[in-house]
């Protein structure tokens, strides 16, 4: 089980590093005017899978009875399946899939920024 816990450990660096530089690299597209192209959509998929990657690994924790050791264990738990739904949100139901203006690129930018702070504010919760 010590495995798991490094793991899970380890990729929530990697998941906030990586929607940092998503996001980053998004609002560099979005100023140049640029629409989103497969390439973004391809890092936002691969963005996702490690969060529910993470997530997976989390609820393996946590059926274990190895909870976070905070007091509040139930909001890191919140803060990760927020972060799991909120993407596919953004794209299907505010973007509608429409992902052929800068406009899309802008928010998909800031949702990915966003979720950056999830990132890292799950990890003060669980800290």
């Amino acid at each position: 089980m010590n495995a798991v816990i490094v793991i899970h450990s380890t990729l929530s660096n990697t998941v906030w590093l990586f929607f940092l530089a998503l996001g980053l690299w998004g609002i560099f597209r979005a100023m140049r005017g640029q629409a989103v192209d497969g390439s973004y959509l391809g890092a936002l998929v691969i963005g996702q899978v490690l969060y529910l990657v993470q997530g997976a690994l989390g609820g393996i924790l946590w059926l274990n009875g190895l909870l976070p050791n905070t007091g509040r264990p139930t909001m890191h738990v919140l803060y990760g399946a927020f972060a799991v739904v909120f993407l596919p949100f953004v794209y299907f139901v505010w973007l509608k899939g429409e992902d052929d203006s800068p406009q899309a690129q802008w928010v998909l930018a800031f949702a990915t920024l966003f979720l950056f702070g999830v990132a890292l504010r799950a990890i003060a919760v669980g800290a």
